[in-house]
């Protein structure tokens, strides 16, 4: 998780969105347990309430799991159930702008897919250089 905070929203908010992130990455999988809040408060200079309140909001959303005594976890469907949702939210909130500014600037499927493809092999050449 990074360290920097934004003061654009709430920490706890934040602390969420970064765990979220990390399920949809494949960094956190099913059945894995949350670093615990004393660990997270401690490394990222929060407090322990605020971390406690980003982890409730995942209890919450039902994608992680408190087993009391013995920490939090990751459920099961956790990752298909965020992937669902933060499609949804990305063509209501974002695909419009994206959409736009395509149309703006007359750009057809065919220049889209070719620059994907080219940064994708500029990343995969990258990753094979900082290969030990």
């Amino acid at each position: 998780m990074d360290s920097e905070w934004s003061d654009s929203q709430p920490i706890y908010r934040q602390l969420r969105d970064r765990v979220v992130a990390m399920i949809l990455d494949g960094v956190l999988k099913e059945g894995d347990p949350l670093p615990s809040v004393r660990i997270v408060a401690a490394e990222y200079r929060v407090n322990p309430l605020t971390v406690l309140k980003g982890y409730q909001q995942l209890v919450d959303e039902q994608l992680v799991e408190s087993k009391r005594g013995r920490g939090m976890f990751i459920n099961a469907g956790a990752r298909n159930l965020l992937l669902q949702g933060e499609r949804q939210k990305f063509f209501a909130e974002q695909w419009p702008r994206v959409y736009a500014t395509i149309q703006r600037l007359g750009l057809t499927p065919e220049e889209l897919l070719e620059a994907s493809a080219s940064r994708r092999s500029k990343s995969k050449a990258k990753e094979e250089e900082t290969k030990p």
